[in-house]
């Protein structure tokens, strides 16, 4: 055994780097000019011999036609091999054949005889924040270099002393394969010959402090969930579209204008295979399951909360460990793509919940990454959420900027994503998000307002609808922040979309009155007209409203059995009669009794009552009836669409108003939210003609009692409330009934 001296390598840098202190192994590893001759080292742990196997063109010592071996002499215990090849040059084209302990043989490429891969310009756009395929880049690729196939990996740690690509190919050895870095950008990269699609693989890093972190790709293109955490290796090329003729039609879509019914969904309990230890469905089974139900109901977009990867299945997702990782619990990437593809060919869009407001705490993803908060922020008064136990990212780094919006991109790009419905937006808009004073830190102007973050969005925003025209983005933000949904140019946050908070709990406030008491929380139910307009609007009954103590839907409703049907039906026709699109929670369409519970599946045994089956009957008629009616989604936007008739008679708990189309077809609505039936209901009108009913929430078929007006009635030269023209109409107990004018 030779002195650490030997081998020309300086004795503290082969000490620096045997002990995994040492940031460029390149400078140690692979080929070296040695006088005349070439030094070629390799550190292998593993290996009991290596020789290095060459084709003899770039050596004296052989022809163009032979082939020699040298074998590498082992100058440290530790595994530290080094061979010398006489007047060799630095090209010379070799590889290693390595001999381990149990006597097996492999010859592989060196991944030391490589040069840098990534470019300077994609490490400065980087740095600026402005590289938008970063997945292109980052993570682990399938890579064809020369003659030999294998995987290039680059993260970004920048604060690390050493970082090296850890998995089943080298025995999670961090010490086999550190990684070459990048000073400026703090970026690290290796091609390792010979690895396939499928193996596992983590980063093992070396922290200033010395400490060893073994971490998740932040770019994984999948990942494991649970307990085991190792990226794979995964191939996203490989996948043919089929949805060619919806890409190329929603390019032209102009979502305000259309008719948008969401179906939200968690995959994994929507369905289970109850007889099969409760597991979740596969997204293969969710494509021939979920699909044809959605497409039944008439629903014009699935939301799926987050499908990124999560290890705590508590979260519901949304605590992301995995940000490019669709999560494996279902399937494998590609099976995620065929639900995607098979949902636009039955014309069917798909929006999932994107998590850009926090992250989880857990050790092996983006936590204290390099050992410091690289994601995160350092003060705790900026970088975690107190109620939530999580971090809040940095959104004033370039490369965490960089991050978030290329991830967004990368689910529009790779996956075909319609939309990305944004969490808890409020929390990143305010400093001050459920703290007490003395608990924040005030912006450079001394407000409240969180300048980065908006800045953030705004990019987000601007970035998305520039290269993926036709999708939309949805903020989930409870406030009274101005112009969340109008564009950037303007003033605002850029977003397509706000979720109507404040509807929600105004009417929900309502409907959970005894009607004796409605007449006087009147306000409630005709408020939300009063902003209608100021943003693009979507109705929500959310999964957020049937958790957490709140209970479902349909307990929420007050009265008997008979009263709590009636009132939900009422109260989804209502919605459906309100300008703003409409997403409704799964389980709600045919009133799941209990609150949704994310470890079990539906409680579908319902719709074998009548009750519960004519309620997701009128569901599904309220969003045909919803799609084929112009006036009922065209000019959401605009009180062009929207007319009150009387929302004064509190007394009776009635209100009515005109929904328009922009070609004047008209649909009148009429709320009864009292148990009494209104016999011969005089209304004013906007114009004469038969006035056909097209939604009677009390109709048999959806469980009520049938009072209704016998298919429509004709307008009577009456005048009343203020119009030439009215109707005489019956009031069903409980009940919303729509007419359409036919002139």
């Amino acid at each position: 055994m030779k002195p650490f001296s030997v081998a020309g390598i300086p004795p503290d840098e082969l000490n620096s780097f045997l002990s995994g202190t040492y940031s460029d192994p390149f400078r140690i590893l692979g080929p070296h000019r040695m006088g005349d001759d070439l030094a070629i080292r390799a550190f292998r742990p593993d290996a009991r011999k290596i020789e290095i196997v060459t084709n003899g063109s770039a050596s004296a010592k052989a022809t163009a036609d032979t082939s020699f071996s040298v074998e590498a002499e082992k100058i440290h215990r530790d595994g530290f091999f080094q061979a010398k090849v006489p007047n060799a040059t630095r090209d010379l084209d070799y590889r290693l054949q390595i001999t381990n302990w149990d006597g097996s043989e492999y010859t592989m490429r060196d991944p030391y005889q490589y040069g840098p891969i990534m470019g300077e310009i994609d490490l400065h756009l980087f740095s600026e924040g402005q590289h938008w395929q970063l997945y292109d880049k980052f993570g682990a690729h399938l890579r064809q270099i020369g003659d030999t196939s294998g995987v290039y990996f680059a993260v970004w740690a920048p604060n690390a002393q050493r970082v090296s690509v850890v998995g089943d190919f080298n025995g999670w050895d961090g010490r086999v394969n550190p990684m070459r870095k990048h000073p400026g950008a703090g970026v690290w990269e290796l091609f390792l010959p010979g690895i396939r699609e499928g193996a596992h693989y983590k980063f093992e890093i070396r922290s200033q402090t010395g400490a060893l972190l073994l971490k998740s790709d932040p770019f994984a293109f999948f990942n494991q969930w649970g307990k085991s955490t190792s990226s794979l290796v995964y191939n996203l090329e490989r996948y043919k579209w089929a949805d060619a003729e919806w890409m190329e039609s929603r390019r032209k879509k102009e979502w305000p204008k259309s008719p948008m019914s969401i179906y939200e969904v968690h995959l994994g309990s929507w369905r289970r295979k109850t007889d099969e230890n409760n597991r979740h469905l596969s997204y293969l089974e969710l494509a021939d399951t979920l699909i044809p139900y959605v497409l039944e109901m008439g629903y014009t977009h699935i939301e799926l909360l987050p499908i990124a990867e999560h290890p705590f299945e508590g979260s519901w997702g949304y605590q992301v460990t995995n940000y490019y990782a669709p999560t494996s619990r279902y399937g494998n990437p590609d099976e995620l793509r065929h639900f995607i593809d098979k949902c636009h060919q039955a014309g069917i869009a798909v929006i999932m919940d994107w998590v850009p407001a926090h992250f989880p705490k857990d050790a092996h993803a983006l936590a204290e990454f390099d050992g410091t908060d690289l994601y995160e922020h350092m003060d705790p008064r900026q970088g975690e959420h107190q109620d939530w136990g999580t971090l809040i990212f940095n959104f004033g780094r370039n490369e965490v900027r960089n991050f978030l919006i290329a991830n967004a991109l990368f689910w529009l790009d790779k996956y075909h994503i319609d939309g990305l419905r944004v969490d808890a937006v409020a929390s990143m808009l305010y400093l001050d998000y459920s703290r007490k004073e003395g608990q924040w830190v005030p912006n450079v102007f001394g407000g409240r307002e969180n300048l980065d973050a908006i800045y953030f969005l705004k990019r987000f925003n601007e970035v998305c609808y520039e290269r993926f025209p036709g999708i939309v983005t949805i903020a989930e933000e409870s406030t009274a922040w101005p112009g969340v949904s109008r564009p950037v140019y303007l003033g605002g946050l850029g977003f397509g979309f706000k979720w109507n908070m404040g509807w929600m709990h105004d009417f929900l406030e309502y409907m959970s009155l005894d009607p004796i008491y409605r007449r006087f929380h009147h306000g409630n139910i005709t408020f939300s007209l009063l902003y209608a307009f100021t943003e693009h609007f979507i109705l929500v009954l959310s999964h957020d409203e049937v958790v957490h103590l709140k209970g479902s839907l349909l307990s929420k409703m007050p009265g008997d059995e008979w009263q709590k049907f009636a009132n939900l039906r009422l109260f989804y026709a209502w919605m459906y009669g309100q300008p703003g699109k409409k997403l409704l929670f799964m389980g709600g369409e045919f009133g799941q009794w209990h609150e949704w519970n994310h470890d079990s599946q539906l409680d579908w045994k319902l719709l074998d009552l009548p009750k519960h089956d004519g309620l997701r009957r009128l569901v599904q008629h309220l969003n045909y009836i919803y799609k084929n009616e112009p006036a009922l989604w065209q000019q959401d936007d605009s009180y062009d669409g929207f007319e009150w008739i009387d929302f004064h008679d509190a007394d009776n708990s009635v209100v009515s108003f005109v929904r328009k189309s922009k070609e004047g077809e008209t649909i009148v609505f009429i709320v009864n939210a009292t148990p009494i039936v209104r016999h011969n209901y005089r209304l004013g009108v906007p114009k004469p003609g038969f006035y056909r009913e097209i939604i009677n929430t009390d109709a048999e078929t959806y469980g009520g009692s049938n009072v209704g007006n016998l298919g429509g009635v004709q307008s009577e030269a009456v005048e009343w409330m203020g119009r030439e023209q009215s109707i005489l109409i019956q009031l069903p107990p409980l009940a919303t009934v729509a007419f359409k004018l036919e002139e």
